[in-house]
């Protein structure tokens, strides 16, 4: 009797769809991460540290009620956001799109930004990671994927759904949930430990963020996350 000879081809498919749920794995626990950190920093001085389409909504409303400072304050939010995304880009750059070392330099700033927590103005420490945090992963098996915010995700989920439900079969639309779970399970994490610790919360956020960079070393250099061309 001949020995069955493997599919090369089956085995591809079988190694492509364990690389895209580990893929899926690693952006729930950033989205996580992402989640608690913006939890943390809403509870403690209610801010958000990576939730910009809402801080764009309160700088509206600051400067219609011709609220100077305050507009001033969230106006500096979405600029050290911003500043964060580039730095996270060159990093990523730099760092050969490896995940770790910029995993544990947003590890390391969430953890100054708990340990000066005493200072509010520190916060600007985690809205920087928060921004750099999504040059992490842009995408996964082709697939646009946010790190810091979910209505683009939530949009995406929607309309696959409403196309499912015409009788389209695209592929992807149900994994947009992913991100949001994980950033609903990171809020409330973040909210607890926002309630026991206060900013020195973000202390606990950056551990988890390094642990994953730990971890992110264990990931064979060819599953690395390639971004969408822009």
């Amino acid at each position: 009797m001949l020995p069955q000879i493997a599919d090369p081809d089956a085995q591809a498919q079988r190694q492509a769809r364990f690389q895209g749920l580990i893929g899926l794995g690693f952006v729930a626990a950033l989205s996580f991460i992402a989640g608690m950190t913006d939890a943390i920093g809403f509870m403690a001085t209610g801010d958000f540290v990576s939730f910009m389409s809402g801080n764009t909504t309160r700088l509206a409303v600051a400067l219609y009620q011709d609220s100077l400072t305050r507009s001033a304050h969230i106006a500096l939010l979405v600029l050290v956001f911003i500043l964060g995304n580039v730095i996270g880009v060159l990093a990523a750059k730099c760092f050969d799109r490896r995940p770790w070392p910029l995993l544990l330099s947003i590890g390391s700033l969430l953890m100054a930004c708990g340990y000066w927590g005493a200072n509010p103005a520190m916060v600007l420490l985690a809205v920087i990671a928060m921004g750099m945090i999504n040059a992490v992963v842009e995408e996964v098996n082709g697939l646009p994927i946010g790190l810091t915010y979910v209505t683009g995700a939530l949009s995406r989920f929607g309309r696959g759904l409403g196309r499912w439900l015409t009788g389209e079969r695209r592929s992807g639309w149900r994994v947009q949930l992913i991100p949001w779970c994980g950033m609903l399970a990171g809020g409330i994490a973040g909210g607890i430990l926002a309630d026991l610790m206060n900013l020195e919360a973000m202390l606990v956020s950056g551990l988890v963020t390094v642990a994953l960079g730990i971890v992110s070393l264990k990931m064979p250099r060819n599953w690395r996350f390639h971004p969408r061309a822009e």
